[in-house]
């Protein structure tokens, strides 16, 4: 799985998409393909999984708690797989 995290550089969120790939990496290591950073503008934070979005701040209302964001690749990734105590 390739994950693409679209981050707006007006907005200065590189830091926040940064951290996002970092827990992402940390959590999944070498089941996921690759994770990218994709500068963008207009406000758009958008993570992809593959071809599908799984987290848009705009229609989805801010930014991902990164328990519901490592839910969100987990069930596309792994549904079976436990995240310890983010699932509890």
């Amino acid at each position: 799985m390739r994950i693409t995290i679209h981050y707006c550089t007006q907005c200065h969120w590189l830091l926040r998409a940064g951290w996002y790939a970092q827990e992402l990496l940390q959590t999944f290591g070498e089941d996921l393909e690759q994770v990218a950073l994709a500068p963008s503008h207009g406000g758009h934070f958008d993570v992809i999984a593959d071809d599908e979005v799984i987290w848009e701040r705009k229609r989805d209302g801010g930014f991902p708690d990164i328990k519901e964001l490592k839910r969100r690749v987990r069930d596309r990734l792994d549904p079976e797989r436990d995240l310890g105590h983010i699932d509890r």
